[in-house]
């Protein structure tokens, strides 16, 4: 009978553990992104490619990443569906000067057939490197069944070589069309990818083409947060709030959709879920139909400091919430509306609006026509590219290296 005790396990008791100086996660992006395995998924042509690209040259300059600072170190940019003058094209549009620390790649080996020693033999040779980003996830993986053990057999390769290295690896990936109260469940697989991750973040936009989009950040080293981005004229993904260090966004944010709504017109009457429809069409702010009436109610005082009166009444059987903006003859005073951030709707304590009494009335109105999804595309199943050669080159190089 064969000794299987050759390895035995390796312990710590809880007093030495606790006795231990606590080491806080080491960030290349402070508060975001920590050494280890990420994901970020999206909707196809979003703009992931774009935000990474952005994120590797940044990162390489050692810049703040909005507002957040970075380590500065070798990045490299696995840009597994791009071709090298997409990329020096993007490059061209995204900075003046790109830094010869940040490479990039156009073809690699797969998991556990040649990738992970591709990776090893590079930050051999780069000693500083930071972060890897692999763009997609698709086109490293080996073909075999959507499983969750399959998931989560080639998302611990990668999980093992972020810790060896010490370096943060963030995977490219897609969402689900199909509806989800919780957006992280969109993430195309099975749970196993983001049971795998250390963070998972989903950039999904506010509405197709529209240029903003929301970031939603979980993970074990960082705090739940909700980044609002708009797209710039060079195809930057700029910040416009931060949950993190503006809270009262996510109680609040019902009185800045509500604004937005009623920008062009006068009056909405309709059912909780006919508005939350209106309001928040493919998902992106999780507002369902048992929550608008609440968080409406909460915030009667907010909506009318906006020009707004609710309220909230049953006919029929049927929950109706009736809105009616300022220019509506009960309302005569209150200035006109105009879509505000709800981080400035509060009391001169600072503290968010609550609920309160507010005068409203009943009238007719119509509502308008749904927003429709059928421009969203469905999620690219992806291929895979099996040579056994890497290209890489850097920001700097016009030539290629065999890796």
């Amino acid at each position: 009978m064969s000794n299987k005790m050759n390895h035995p396990l390796i312990t710590v008791d809880g007093r030495t553990l606790m006795d231990r100086p606590l080491e806080p996660p080491n960030f290349v992006v402070d508060t975001l992104i920590s050494q280890g395995l990420h994901i970020l998924a999206g909707s196809p042509k979003v703009g992931k490619s774009w935000l990474a690209l952005w994120l590797a040259v940044t990162v390489a300059k050692g810049e703040p990443v909005w507002n957040m600072t970075t380590k500065q170190g070798t990045t490299l940019y696995l840009c597994l569906e791009d071709s090298v003058l997409r990329i020096q094209n993007r490059l061209f549009e995204i900075t003046e000067d790109a830094p010869s620390s940040v490479h990039f790649c156009t073809e690699c080996d797969l998991i556990g057939q040649g990738l992970g020693e591709q990776v090893d033999a590079f930050v051999a040779a780069h000693p500083d490197t930071v972060l890897v980003i692999i763009d997609t996830l698709q086109m490293v993986r080996p073909i075999h069944d959507a499983t969750y053990a399959n998931d989560y057999r080639d998302l611990s390769v990668l999980k093992r070589l972020a810790d060896k290295h010490g370096i943060a690896i963030l995977l490219i990936h897609h969402l689900r069309k199909e509806k989800a109260e919780d957006v992280f469940h969109r993430i195309s697989g099975t749970t196993a990818i983001s049971g795998a991750v250390d963070s998972s973040f989903t950039l999904v936009e506010e509405k197709r083409g529209s240029g903003k989009a929301r970031l939603t950040c979980v993970g074990r080293d960082i705090e739940y947060r909700e980044l609002e981005l708009e797209r710039s004229g060079d195809n930057v993904w700029q910040l416009v709030s931060d949950s993190r260090t503006q809270p009262e966004l996510l109680g609040n944010r019902i009185v800045y959709l509500l604004s937005e709504l009623m920008r062009d017109r006068t009056e909405f009457i309709g059912t909780p879920t006919e508005l939350s429809e209106q309001i928040d069409p493919v998902d992106v702010e999780r507002i369902s139909p048992k929550k608008v009436s609440r968080q409406i109610l909460q915030n009667l005082d907010a909506l009318r400091k906006i020009g707004i009166s609710a309220v909230v009444r049953r006919s029929n059987g049927r929950r109706l919430i009736e809105l009616q903006r300022a220019e509506s003859d009960d309302t005569q005073g209150v200035p006109a509306v105009d879509p505000v951030d709800p981080a400035i709707v509060k009391h001169s304590t600072g503290g968010a609006e609550r609920a309160g009494d507010a005068d409203s009335s009943l009238w007719e109105g119509k509502q308008s026509l749904r927003p429709t999804l059928s421009d969203l595309a469905p999620p690219e199943t992806g291929g895979f590219r099996a040579e056994a050669r890497t290209h890489c080159v850097d920001s700097s190089s016009t030539s290629f290296a065999s890796g």
